[in-house]
């Protein structure tokens, strides 16, 4: 493995549940030592800023640290009852190896249902309801998951380690989204570090984004940015069964976003990212959601109003145990950004108002 490898699997493999965020907010003190000043806002999101003179204009470069999951609620017996925090498609529940975060012990089972040889036919052909489901540990008779520390209000990450896959440019793991967001924003304070950007850079992890955009909105306030970057994942449509047409696709590049449900970026922003990915040759296509969104909805809305764009990297099968990205997206995103906030200089940015 090399090192943006290494760096992959270390960032995919943490567990950072929404609410859970502290070894994700670790792996970027360590990846970023020596490099930003560190600091937190008071609901745990990471906030970075690069050791250069310059003190403005102040760019915000945003991934978010959690992932989705689950957390202990209740206990049936030998078995642990969950709720979900964060999106799930209950298909992609049953049967997902799970670990429970006790605080002193991890505790490994498997998310399970009732079994379809105990059901008729019309049973069988229906999706159950994720309150039906519930955590097998392994425990037997009179065994009770409150006698190993278990307790509810414990996370619950799935289980899935980083693979590398066969072509060499893709890689399976879980929480892509957005683990994927965090490594951009290390990686291009990582080389920004080595020039002198013309503003004062600030790589922020956020907390709580799968559950409402929560740390987007208390970090944007303690960063008090002019610009704000969102990175994230893209919904990749290069699958089977997916919209014809779809734009976000794997090894296509960096996406730029021009519409989603919570944010219309700034129109000066979008034609100066445009603009630089032209010049640069930077691999770069346009994607439009009329669902979803990012830290982005909250970031522009700060304040007066903040230019915002969001650049996402396309990921297969967001939300899972398995999902599946392709590392020159990642490069191309990088290299977009760096080159980006190195032409945001106090005249540019004056520019976008």
């Amino acid at each position: 493995m090399d090192r943006i490898e290494k760096m992959m699997k270390e960032f995919t493999e943490a567990a950072g549940v929404s609410g859970d965020e502290g070894e994700v907010f670790s792996l970027m003190e360590k990846y970023l030592e020596g490099i930003v000043e560190v600091g937190r806002d008071k609901l745990g999101s990471f906030i970075g800023k690069l050791t250069r003179g310059v003190e403005s204009p102040r760019i915000m470069l945003a991934g978010h640290m959690d992932e989705v999951g689950m957390m202990v609620s209740h206990f049936t017996d030998n078995f642990i009852k969950f709720a979900v925090v964060g999106g799930w498609w209950t298909p992609r529940l049953i049967g997902l190896p799970v670990i429970i975060k006790t605080g002193d012990k991890d505790i490994r089972g498997v998310v399970a249902s009732k079994s379809p040889f105990h059901m008729e036919g019309k049973e069988r052909r229906k999706i159950p309801e994720k309150t039906d489901l519930f955590i097998d540990i392994g425990l037997t008779g009179d065994e009770e998951p409150s006698g190993l520390g278990i307790k509810p209000g414990d996370p619950v990450v799935p289980d899935a380690p980083f693979i590398p896959l066969i072509n060499g440019n893709t890689y399976m793991a879980k929480a892509w989204d957005n683990r994927i967001g965090c490594m951009a924003v290390v990686e291009t304070l990582t080389r920004l570090s080595g020039e002198k950007p013309p503003c004062a850079v600030f790589g922020v992890g956020t907390v709580q984004e799968e559950v409402g955009l929560r740390g987007a909105e208390t970090s944007v306030h303690h960063v008090n940015p002019d610009v704000c970057l969102a990175v994230d994942v893209g919904i990749a449509q290069d699958i089977p069964g997916a919209p014809k047409g779809g734009m976000d696709r794997l090894g296509k590049g960096v996406s730029i976003s021009v519409f989603d449900a919570s944010l219309i970026p700034n129109r000066a922003l979008r034609d100066l990212v445009v603009s630089v990915a032209e010049n640069e040759k930077i691999e770069h296509y346009f994607s439009a959601t009329p669902y979803g969104g990012t830290d982005g909805g909250k970031f522009h809305l700060s304040r007066s109003g903040i230019p915002t764009i969001v650049l996402s990297i396309p990921t297969r099968y967001i939300h899972s145990n398995g999902g599946i990205l392709d590392r020159r997206d990642f490069e191309n995103t990088v290299r977009l950004l760096v080159k980006l906030i190195m032409k945001l200089d106090v005249k540019a940015v004056a520019g976008l108002a």
